[in-house]
């Protein structure tokens, strides 16, 4: 196994986009799970202290993922994934946004669509491939400023320590 995991965070403002590239030491079976199975979310997505909780998650094409980041006081910010595509163990592509508690996509804030991808490295390593695209430069910026990459490298932190444990 290797002692350094990849972990490339790369903005590309032409594009609009944020390419991250995050390697985790497990088997692609395992971490595809830990990406497409509710309850296992919730062990890891949010950024220590929060949590993620699961409201309802319909892992298919047309889909969805709706769930809250709780924090430490109780508070809940709201998501909502909605599944374009799906080939399992190799990858997925889903329109992300915030919503409120009973799904509605808040227009106001930031909306990104996902490709989601999955490589065997070998060596019970796995790379997983996110290429988030924006429609407009303000989406991507704004994201950047609310701490993406800091609460996107936490969360990996926690999908790590969770890998770890054996207790998926």
């Amino acid at each position: 196994m290797k002692n350094a995991l990849l972990m490339d965070f790369a903005v590309d403002k032409a594009n609009k986009s944020i390419t991250v590239k995050r390697e985790f030491a497990a088997e692609l079976p395992l971490v595809w799970d830990a990406f497409t199975k509710s309850e296992i979310l919730d062990k890891w997505w949010a950024p220590k202290p929060w949590k993620a909780r699961t409201k309802t998650m319909d892992f298919r094409e047309g889909g969805h993922w709706h769930y809250a980041m709780v924090g430490p006081e109780g508070e809940e910010h709201w998501a909502f994934a909605s599944y374009e595509s799906i080939q399992p163990q190799k990858g997925f592509t889903a329109f992300d946004g915030f919503s409120d508690a009973d799904g509605k996509i808040n227009t106001e804030m930031p909306q990104s669509k996902w490709k989601s991808s999955f490589q065997d490295q070998g060596e019970y390593t796995t790379l997983v491939t996110f290429q988030i695209t924006y429609d407009d430069l303000e989406q991507l910026e704004t994201t950047i400023q609310m701490g993406f990459k800091e609460g996107l490298t936490s969360a990996m932190e926690g999908l790590d320590e969770l890998l770890a444990s054996n207790k998926l």
